[in-house]
């Protein structure tokens, strides 16, 4: 029951942001350029803001050490579903715009905003270490592998003009959230105490701030995409469809199938530890895609209906998943 409190509680927090975000550009707040700006404050800055701080702020070296075996559970997992999603691609024939979103909602999961007080409320915080693994995983998933898929997927380059020389951006490998990541783990691995220093705090503080504009930002601005194309685009195509049963059936299947294979290669895993990934694994999909669609000039409006079907529908789904690993 807790869990499914705790899961309604966080889908409606979003919904209200959401209708912020439509009820704001439905009365003309906002002009035309807007959606760029919040583009750019998210990626070049909040983001980058909020990944360095936060995991500072929740891991340590020696824990990172410690629970390997959730990174390797984690990035085994991620690796099959980009295989996965990338085979669907191809034999869907999903269309060039689509495509990154389609792959990321395989992979990457919204573990901050809505798994991490879920996974409070559902194992308290003796589980908060697995959470830790699964999110470090996830950060570098989204922020490697997934930024540049959704930057790839450009139908503008897809399509482009004959006799055009194709070239690549070395930049887009390393996107500002990344950067951020990279500089974290430094002083991570190399006990720089950043976060704890005293005359730091000022510092501290206003990364904390500026790195917390991330999710309602994002959230204002899927609703600025609902009220500019209508709720018409909410719709269950079958790009759709494929895309939350991948977030919500093959992501979570797939982290059960290697741990299962692990404990009959003998290889201990808490049930804490198991049940931990397999919820995270089941979280919606990325608040941000509908951010990266846009840096990518790819089709906002499916990022924006697979986030907001995945995130109503897990008040469903956290139940069922409680259900079926509830022997674990």
């Amino acid at each position: 029951m807790t869990a499914l409190y705790t899961s309604i509680e966080s889908v409606l927090t979003i919904v209200l942001m959401i209708a912020l975000g439509y009820i704001l550009q439905h009365n003309g707040w906002f002009d035309e350029k807007f959606g760029q700006t919040i583009s750019n404050l998210l990626m070049k800055v909040a983001l980058p803001a909020s990944i360095f701080i936060q995991v500072l702020q929740r891991l340590t070296r020696s824990k990172l050490i410690s629970l390997s075996s959730g990174l390797v559970y984690g990035f085994g997992a991620v690796a099959l579903g980009y295989i996965v999603a990338f085979i669907l691609v191809k034999l869907l024939k999903v269309r060039p715009g689509r495509r990154g979103t389609f792959i990321n909602m395989f992979v990457n999961a919204n573990t901050i905003f809505i798994g991490l007080p879920l996974n409070m409320a559902l194992f308290g915080d003796k589980a908060t270490a697995y959470f830790l693994m699964y999110y470090v995983v996830n950060t570098v998933s989204t922020w490697t592998l997934g930024a540049f898929l959704m930057s790839w997927d450009d139908p503008t380059k897809v399509a482009g003009e004959i006799g055009t020389k194709a070239s690549f951006n070395w930049k887009k490998l390393l996107p500002a959230p990344l950067v951020g990541f990279l500089v974290a783990l430094v002083f991570l691995l190399f006990n720089i105490p950043f976060v704890h220093v005293g005359w730091l705090s000022f510092v501290v503080n206003a990364m904390t701030y500026v790195g917390s504009l991330v999710t309602p930002l994002s959230l204002i601005y899927i609703g600025i995409i609902l009220a500019k194309a209508g709720f018409k685009t909410i719709k269950f195509d079958r790009d759709s469809v494929v895309a939350l049963l991948g977030r919500f059936v093959v992501a979570p299947l797939l982290i059960f199938a290697l741990i299962t294979i692990g404990l009959k290669a003998g290889f201990q895993v808490p049930s804490l530890e198991a049940k931990t990934l397999i919820v995270q694994a089941s979280a919606p999909g990325l608040a941000v895609l509908p951010i990266l669609a846009t840096e990518g000039h790819g089709d906002v409006e499916y990022a924006t209906n697979v986030v907001t079907l995945s995130t109503v529908l897990f008040v469903i789904v956290v139940p069922i998943i409680m259900l079926l690993i509830q022997g674990m």
